[in-house]
């Protein structure tokens, strides 16, 4: 368990899918309360070496309870990394961990915003000191740019009832509480799908302004571009996803980058022999893992969670791999 009863999800999964060597260098972007850092360093030797990020001040706190002379934390968004990298002097990694989503600690802490469950300031930012909060976005957007939001994040079919009754709303009072916009959605989404009746109806809108307000998927884009050219040859890129819409970009740039032509179709369509086409970057490991029953029933928050993992081949990244994954990402 990690710190503040955060537990890790997938965390002997995510340990395997790393293939820690003893002497290796590894990055955990997303440090939480520590839980799977904790897990990278029982398995590193003496002359090992743990990087952690982590963009939230609640983890860096965390963060300083870890005494070993092998961890070095950064407080950066994951996109950071090659500066972090750079800044240490590492040229390159031997793993790298990504653990996406919110942490049980950001959630069940009402002063952030970020659960509905709670009443209390409506701001959702992982980072408080950089950026908009959900409360001034919902200030500030009109009626399509939250429908768009709203629809696209949270997969939210009642989108364009919610952002009407949102705009409604902050004509009479700012939407400023967390209280103030679950009963808002509760009002306007007054039936569910059959398969919808067990989830709370704010469930959906919370999730998309959080994902909107973090910039969470360009972020996992851009970072996993960034990382691959960090990873030594072996090196594995571990992430965890916790919504349809990260593991859908995870296992597109996956697909991309193991394919023999780095995912370039401007490549793929030119009279090429199979063998004289540039070698993959990356390479799956296994198939994608999803916590198990156990594992659901004792951490619910464990549900959704899907592992993917890819090992850094000799290749070099081909030139156009960054244009091709990203277009990919997209779709």
């Amino acid at each position: 368990m990690g710190d503040g009863g955060h537990v890790p999800v997938l965390l002997e999964e995510a340990i395997a899918a790393l293939a820690i060597q003893p002497g290796g260098i590894y990055v955990d972007c997303t440090f939480g309360r520590g839980g799977h850092s904790r897990a990278i360093l029982a398995a590193l030797g003496a002359s090992g070496r743990l990087l952690a990020l982590d963009r939230d001040p609640a983890a860096e706190a965390a963060a300083c309870a870890v005494v070993d002379p092998r961890f070095t934390f950064r407080r950066a968004w994951f996109s950071e990394l090659p500066d972090v990298l750079a800044d240490l002097r590492v040229a390159r990694a031997d793993g790298v961990l990504l653990d996406l989503g919110v942490s049980s600690p950001q959630l069940d802490d009402p002063e952030r915003g970020f659960s509905f469950r709670t009443d209390g300031p409506l701001d959702m930012r992982m980072d408080p000191t950089r950026g908009e909060s959900a409360a001034a976005f919902l200030a500030r957007a009109d009626a399509r740019e939250l429908t768009e939001v709203i629809r696209d994040y949270g997969e939210e079919r009642f989108a364009q009832s919610i952002a009407r009754a949102i705009v409604a709303a902050r004509a009479l009072a700012p939407v400023v509480r967390t209280g103030q916009l679950a009963a808002l959605v509760a009002e306007a989404v007054r039936t569910r799908p059959r398969g919808d009746w067990g989830q709370d109806p704010a469930t959906r809108t919370f999730q998309a302004l959080r994902i909107f307000v973090n910039r969470e998927l360009a972020e996992l884009s851009l970072t996993l571009l960034r990382i691959v050219p960090l990873l030594n040859p072996g090196g594995r890129l571990v992430v965890i996803s916790f919504h349809s819409l990260e593991d859908r970009i995870v296992k597109r740039f996956f697909a991309q980058g193991s394919q023999p032509f780095g995912g370039d179709p401007r490549l793929a369509r030119l009279a090429i022999r199979a063998d004289a086409l540039p070698g993959a970057p990356l390479k799956l490991v296994g198939r994608a893992i999803r916590s198990s029953d156990r594992e659901a029933m004792a951490n619910p928050r464990a549900r959704s969670a899907t592992l993917r993992a890819a090992e850094r081949t000799v290749h070099p990244v081909p030139p156009g791999f960054a244009e091709s994954a990203t277009a990919a990402s997209a779709r």
